[in-house]
């Protein structure tokens, strides 16, 4: 029988099958094929719950109140569920509803991703309502519990990291090819999909009042919640699952500066043995209070979100990330790279961004700088916003390259979503020709190198422009921009 005369529930749950085989060889973490079975029978329990302790300070690990509805189900092996968190955990959406995240668990490995979701940032009413767009507040009207499923492709899709499967390996599927894979270590391991609904990078703690311009609507209450949002989820994970012998920490865009921010905590507090960070596409560039925009880009944009998401607060998430990272300079939240790889010196850690990138920079740059925001037509707006973005990529590239265990990866373009975030879709055309580098090159070192992490960058887009139009892409550009 031929392919496209099979069933697609059919070649789907075959291919599945196949991918979700046990791995050929065991790594920390890893369950025998015993436990295996017997986990199928009795799922494995919490081995290192919160600790008093961790239920004090002004960031606390706050779990569900007895008896709450949470929705886990121990044995439901890969599969999405959805993970409910109470108000007494301190989590909540930018909108007042409650916060939740997804949970796909595998019985072979105790290893784990978590995954934070991108989207864009707020820090007044039109962003934060949703009204500027894709690049406002991501879920601004909260998270429905179904979000993990094909009807939101932007989420079950996005990335490798994120399903068992590639999404080009199954576009090859279903027109009959034999997908050409793209091993992943994680592919098998627990996955922990945080989404996004603060538009605070993960970061912040502050409500905001934001008025209507227009004076039509009452002002909007916003929760910029994301950071004790990652604490109440942090505080499950403990709860409800064993100590993870490896993990993962990831995410694009936001997600990807999210897991920067949260990696200290989250790293001491689970406690793993083997941990790694992989920032796609998410940097905090250098910008030191009170620096000139002429040589700190990002300045005005870190004073403003320094402000409205409660940064600098006494006892805010600036001075809880200087507690767990010592030498971390809060008047330079750039510094957090240099202080990562002091503190967790047997970590490792790893950076990617397109030099070429129109999305991240456009944030960074365009509401800041009138010459981009008024430039005459869009050609300038974008020589504009790449001269500034290349400044700060720059000294980034300086500063990881002075570090042996946290890598800078920096491929050119990519015809896909403003050449933004490396990892999404797929793992393809995150190539660096002249070093006959590709991007899983560089994961596969974050994860399982020795000695000094890979650091690699590009000098020119020719080649990257040079090649020939992939359908997927233009496809995805063609729903993004139609703001699906």
């Amino acid at each position: 029988m031929s392919l496209r005369r099979t069933s697609l529930a059919a070649l789907l749950g075959g291919f599945l099958l196949c991918n979700a085989a046990p791995v050929l060889h065991a790594e920390e973490g890893d369950y025998t094929p015993l436990q295996v079975l017997l986990n199928l029978i009795s799922p494995p329990k919490a081995d290192h719950p919160v600790t008093p302790d961790q239920r004090l300070g002004p960031y606390p690990l706050l779990s569900n109140p007895a008896g709450f509805a949470d929705g886990f189900k121990p044995g439901a092996y890969d599969q999405w569920q959805t993970i409910q968190l109470a108000p007494e955990t301190g989590a909540i959406c930018g909108n007042g509803s409650p916060y939740k995240f997804f949970l796909l668990r595998s019985a072979q490995t105790t290893n784990t991703v978590v995954y934070m979701e991108g989207g864009g940032a707020c820090w007044d009413y039109g962003s934060c309502t949703g009204q500027s767009g894709i690049r406002g507040a991501r879920n601004p009207n909260g998270i429905p519990d179904n979000y993990m499923t094909i009807n939101n492709p932007g989420a079950l899709l996005v990335s490798p990291f994120v399903g068992r499967l590639n999404l080009l390996d199954l576009v090859n599927l279903l027109n009959g090819e034999l997908p050409q894979l793209q091993p992943l270590k994680t592919q098998q391991w627990n996955i922990v999909y945080a989404p996004y609904c603060t538009g605070d990078i993960y970061s912040g703690d502050r409500v905001a009042v934001y008025p209507d311009p227009s004076g039509q609507h009452e002002p909007l209450i916003w929760h910029h919640n994301g950071l004790r949002n990652e604490r109440a989820m942090l505080a499950w994970l403990k709860d409800h699952l064993p100590r993870p012998g490896q993990m993962l920490s990831t995410g694009c865009s936001a997600g990807g500066t999210g897991s920067l921010t949260n990696y200290a905590a989250r790293r001491k507090d689970m406690g793993s043995p083997r941990s790694f960070l992989l920032d796609d596409s998410g940097p905090i560039f250098s910008a030191p209070t009170g620096g000139s925009s002429a040589d700190y880009p990002s300045a005005p944009l870190f004073a403003q979100i320094r402000q409205a998401w409660g940064l600098d607060a006494a006892n805010g998430p600036l001075n809880t990330l200087q507690h767990y990272l010592p030498t971390f300079d809060r008047s330079d939240m750039g510094s957090i790279y240099p202080a990562l790889s002091a503190e967790f010196p047997n970590d490792r850690l790893g950076h990617t961004h397109f030099w070429q990138d129109l999305n991240y920079s456009s944030y960074s740059y365009e509401r800041f700088y009138p010459e981009i925001a008024n430039a005459p037509d869009e050609a300038t707006k974008e020589r504009l916003i790449h001269q500034l973005w290349a400044i700060d990529t720059s000294r980034l590239r300086q500063t990881t390259d002075g570090l042996n265990n946290f890598g800078g990866y920096f491929p050119q373009y990519r015809s896909l979503n403003e050449s933004h975030c490396t990892t999404i879709v797929d793992l393809r055309n995150g190539d660096i020709q002249d070093q006959h580098l590709e991007l899983i090159d560089f994961i596969n070192n974050v994860l399982d190198g020795q000695g000094r992490v890979l650091h690699a960058s590009e000098a020119s887009d020719a080649a990257d422009r040079a090649k020939p139009v992939n359908p997927l892409y233009v496809l995805v550009n063609q729903l993004l921009s139609n703001g699906l």
